[in-house]
C-alpha cells in the first residue's frame, strides 16, 4: 500500500490496474495530450467501453472538485494537514 501512495510505478500492480492508473495520471496532469491511443490502452488491458468511461468520469470529477475546492477557497479539514505531516 505504502508504494501505491508513493508513487504507484512502483506498486506491485496487476496490467490492467497499471493501465488505468496511467491513463488517469496522464488525465490528470497532461489532459490535453489524451489521445484515441490512451483509451484503446484501456481497451487492451481488458476494460469495456462501459469500464473506459467510468474511470475517465471519475478522474474528470475528482479533478472537478479540487478545482471548484481551490477556487472557492476551500481549507482542508485539519485531519487532512495531520495526514499530510505524517508523510514527510
Amino acid at each position: 500500500m505504502e508504494a501505491l501512495v508513493e508513487d504507484y510505478r512502483s506498486a506491485p500492480l496487476t496490467a490492467p490496474d497499471r493501465a488505468m492508473l496511467d491513463y488517469v495520471a496522464k488525465l490528470t496532469r497532461e489532459p490535453w495530450t489524451m489521445t484515441e491511443a490512451d483509451v484503446r490502452s484501456l481497451r487492451d488491458a481488458g476494460f469495456d467501453d462501459t469500464a473506459v468511461l467510468d474511470i475517465c468520469q471519475v478522474a474528470a470529477y475528482y479533478a472537478f472538485v479540487n478545482r471548484l475546492a481551490d477556487g472557492l477557497g476551500v481549507e482542508l479539514e485539519p485531519y487532512w494537514e495531520d495526514d499530510r505531516e505524517e508523510k514527510k
